[in-house]
């Protein structure tokens, strides 16, 4: 059965940090592209980074470029998201998800075989 478990919201504020991990179970992370998706209220998912460590390759939005830094360690089949001078609208309930076509489809919502429970992340002005 695999799951993606989202952890490491919280409530920062405004120029703060957070670090959002997800771990993974009954799969393995090299296999596969792995993002993170936010939701915000009142507005659509946002494709924000996607790390696929067969490459190397990276995405970032580019609302978040110079700031957000995604990495991986894949012995704890983990991935991570470093999030630096968050802003408010960076508030979000933040997803994770993996597919092999995941990197091929940012930042839309494609290609994703699984996905996790999300974390919520609320940046005070």
């Amino acid at each position: 059965d695999v799951q993606l478990q989202a952890s490491g919201g919280g409530l920062v504020q405004a120029g703060g940090s957070l670090r959002l991990s997800c771990a993974g179970s009954g799969l393995t992370f090299d296999d596969y592209a792995i993002g993170w998706f936010r939701l915000a209220p009142g507005k659509e998912y946002e494709g924000v980074s996607c790390l696929d460590s067969s490459d190397g390759n990276t995405y970032y939005a580019d609302s978040v470029k110079g700031r957000f830094t995604i990495s991986s360690d894949n012995a704890k089949n983990t991935v991570y998201l470093q999030m630096n001078d968050l802003k408010p609208e960076d508030t979000a309930v933040y997803y994770c998800a993996a597919g092999v076509d995941l990197m091929s489809n940012m930042p839309k919502l494609a290609g994703i075989e699984y996905w996790g429970k999300g974390t919520q992340v609320t940046v005070s002005s």
